[in-house]
């Protein structure tokens, strides 16, 4: 059986200990924020002409896989726009009178932030359909024919959602926001920069080759960089002295068997199950997710992107195949004829 992915150290998915690290590293403003251009430059200029019209920002959509700043763009927006935030999550939000507590606390401009808003409840979501497109909220009071439905009027608000999976929201839901982003992995170089950040705010010392190492091994995502950093620090206090260099990046990166490609014994055995138990490939995602005992949307969410975007699988109608870089990494010779067959998949 695979270890649970929340033991993981490159695993995105938030950990309890990562809250206070976050906490201390999460920028507060636009101009401390590194990567994600586009979707900055864009609601830098939302932002500025919301405030400009002295009204509420559209409500925002924020997706993207886990660990890529979510949750920090939403703090950034509400710092951005002079607004409070106030956070809470769609399997939080049990009955449609959760959320009216909620949305009848906010005042003029709040920002409210829903993350996985993607597993609101149905019924959850629908009152929260007027409640963004009219500000407005319809109560229904009483039970038979003595039911009346009483509407409340609300603030002006923000909605900020965050969800990995934006095609499990519902259209209705989806259309409300008029701002949608999608956050993407960062590349080596924006990784660095972050890695650097922290290393200064959490008194760290790390020269250009340590960061530019724990970059190329943290899988394209901030919150497994500052989870790496943080386990390399404790390396270099205990077997250097105390500076995180390239080669003590290296050791203590090796020692928590994360490779230079950023994959752990877990995603191995996962691309050593496919090559070997199934030739390779196709396997469809049921069937790799009983050979591991995993649900199949965590393999979906949490192992497949990151294997899918660095080469090591492919996703083909009949399933997914092990690519020819997935053989070479394992230095396992692949026969022409097969190989042939995968790339016409």
């Amino acid at each position: 059986m695979i270890e649970e992915k929340n033991d993981r150290i490159i695993s995105a998915e938030h950990k309890e200990v990562d809250f206070q690290l976050e906490a201390s590293l999460r920028p507060q403003i636009f101009d401390d924020y590194i990567g994600q251009v586009k979707v900055v430059d864009n609601l830098k200029i939302f932002i500025q002409a919301a405030k400009g019209r002295k009204e509420a920002l559209d409500h925002v959509l924020l997706y993207g896989p886990p660990g890529l700043g979510k949750t920090t763009l939403a703090h950034i927006i509400a710092n951005e726009m002079n607004s409070n935030i106030r956070v809470t999550s769609g399997p939080a939000i049990e009955r449609p009178g959760d959320l009216a507590a909620i949305l009848t606390n906010l005042d003029l401009g709040d920002v409210l932030f829903i993350d996985e808003v993607h597993r609101l409840n149905r019924t959850v979501e629908e009152v929260l359909y007027s409640a963004m497109e009219d500000y407005a909220l319809d109560i229904v009071v009483g039970k038979g024919p003595s039911a009346r439905s009483i509407r409340l009027d609300l603030p002006n608000f923000t909605l900020i959602g965050a969800t990995t999976r934006a095609g499990s929201l519902s259209s209705p839901l989806r259309s409300r926001f008029g701002v949608v982003s999608r956050l993407q992995y960062y590349e080596v170089d924006e990784l660095s920069e972050i890695i650097k950040r922290s290393a200064n705010i959490l008194n760290i010392k790390i020269d250009e080759a340590g960061s530019n190492e724990i970059a190329k091994r943290s899988r394209g995502t901030p919150r497994v960089a500052n989870r790496l950093l943080k386990r390399t620090r404790d390396f270099a206090e205990v077997k250097a002295n105390g500076i995180v260099t390239h080669s003590v990046a290296i050791k203590a990166l090796e020692m928590l068997e994360v490779d230079q490609y950023g994959l752990d014994a877990v995603d191995r055995k996962l691309l050593i199950m496919i090559i070997e138990k199934f030739g390779g490939g196709p396997v469809g995602l049921d069937t790799m997710a009983a050979a591991i005992s995993e649900a199949p949307e965590t393999i979906g969410d949490v192992y497949e992107p990151f294997l899918l975007k660095q080469g090591f699988l492919q996703r083909t109608p009949r399933g997914r195949i092990a690519t020819e870089f997935a053989y070479k990494y394992f230095n396992i010779p692949i026969d022409g004829l097969q190989q042939k067959s995968f790339l016409e998949e």
